[in-house]
């Protein structure tokens, strides 16, 4: 599902016109991302928990040329840990 069938769903389960429901996607989405980047969890009870992971740094091989190592500096990363419900609703 791609973000314009996503938008169509929304509108339909929520009786919201398409423009109106993509404005409420975007909000949402812009919102998860500010929080984000703050270093602030987002976490939506039943479905699941946005937050920033850091990586160390590490050392790393260069795929085309496996003889060379080379350096990994450290990185935070964005993650979504899916909530008991919805692994249950997805395993069901």
């Amino acid at each position: 599902m791609n973000k314009a069938e996503l938008v169509a769903k929304i509108a339909e389960k929520s009786e919201l016109t398409k423009k109106d429901a993509e404005a409420a996607l975007n909000a949402f989405m812009k919102t998860v991302e500010e929080a984000l980047v703050e270093g602030d969890k987002v976490q939506l009870v039943g479905f699941g928990t946005f937050e920033v992971r850091h990586r160390k740094p590490r050392q790393g091989r260069n795929p085309r040329n496996p003889e060379q190592v080379i350096e990994i500096p450290a990185s935070k990363a964005p993650v979504f840990k899916a909530g008991k419900l919805l692994k249950e609703s997805v395993n069901a």
